[in-house]
């Protein structure tokens, strides 16, 4: 697959995230992640919950249902989903997003 990250951000490890066709490289903090997310294919989620998170929309769109309420999200746009707030969704290949997860562990590199 070829990115849209440049190479300070693909020289970062890989996240490894239980999830077909995505990159994933990861920048970790004493106390969050932030993971920077490709899909090359069309991926469900299914419902769950953890700590906060915050994405911005870098290319392509997902489907988020966050509190039972279904928003689609594209190019440019942000999201936030509280802790504890369950969430699902779709996303579509050729998503790609920056992701702010405000707990240490979320992902462990590959």
């Amino acid at each position: 697959m070829s990115t849209i990250f440049p190479e300070p951000i693909i020289n970062l490890p890989k996240a490894d995230i239980p999830l077909k066709g995505i990159d994933a490289y990861l920048s970790q903090s004493n106390n969050h992640q932030i993971i920077f997310m490709e899909f090359a294919e069309d991926i469900d989620l299914p419902e769950h919950s953890h700590e906060a998170q915050v994405g911005i929309v870098l290319e392509g769109k997902i489907d988020l249902i966050i509190d039972g309420v279904k928003n689609t999200y594209q190019k440019g746009d942000r999201y936030y989903i509280p802790k504890g707030v369950k969430h699902s969704g779709k996303i579509y290949a050729g998503y790609a997003d920056i992701t702010f997860f405000n707990e240490k562990d979320r992902y462990s590199v590959k």
